[in-house]
């Protein structure tokens, strides 16, 4: 699948198993998974467009590169998207951010849409969205349907998440072809109540200490 990426790196794989392990408190948690997406950020970002300009170094001048154009939006999906948001800010500290907040329906168990704010020229821009989790892949799919009915480019989207299982990876590519998706591990399957195996457990839990 081409527009699909496993970032394989041996930082990412050590920090993984640490996030894997259940003994792995909020604190470290929270920590990780900002650590790893941007290990992830420095692999997804490479195709940023670049131009010439002309600065000066104590010796004289020079002509350099530097990014062109607008640049990047983050759309972390609410709520544990927010956990991965800092780590590429870190790398991309002039990207705006957005939200796009989704919750589950207990009776269709569809996402429905509470809640988006984006930038607003997203139509410029690259659009980072965010989730560690790639489960069913319902909740990323309504996220990109969101951005793009707000003027995002499919062609300039990004999938970016921790964990992927291969029955999301599926959906979100028949729903989106053209989005490409990167993650740091795809996992065997998603189990009877539709969690990542082996995963990592529910990722807004962990970062936010309400297990």
């Amino acid at each position: 699948m081409e527009n699909f990426h496993v970032m394989k790196h041996p930082l990412i794989e050590h920090k993984l198993t640490i996030l894997r392990n259940k003994e792995t408190g909020t604190k470290d948690f929270r920590d990780l998974i900002n650590e790893v997406a941007r290990l992830l950020a420095y692999e997804v970002s490479r195709d940023l467009p670049l131009e010439d300009i002309e600065i000066e170094t104590p010796l004289g001048k020079t002509t350099q590169k530097a990014l062109t154009g607008k640049k990047v939006v983050i759309a972390p999906i609410l709520r544990a998207g927010l956990g991965m948001v800092d780590g590429i800010l870190d790398l991309i500290p002039a990207a705006r951010v957005g939200h796009v907040g989704l919750y589950r329906d207990e009776e269709t168990m569809e996402p429905v849409e509470y809640f988006v704010k984006m930038p607003n020229d997203i139509e410029n821009r690259h659009m980072y969205v965010v989730d560690p989790m790639l489960a069913t892949g319902g909740s990323a799919i309504a996220a990109i349907d969101s951005v793009i009915e707000r003027g995002a480019k499919p062609e300039n989207i990004k999938f970016i998440c921790i964990v992927a299982a291969p029955e999301g990876v599926k959906a979100l590519n028949e729903a989106h072809p053209e989005v490409q998706i990167f993650t740091a591990a795809l996992d065997e399957k998603l189990d009877e109540n539709a969690y990542i195996f082996p995963g990592l457990g529910d990722a807004g839990d962990r970062l936010f200490g309400t297990l």
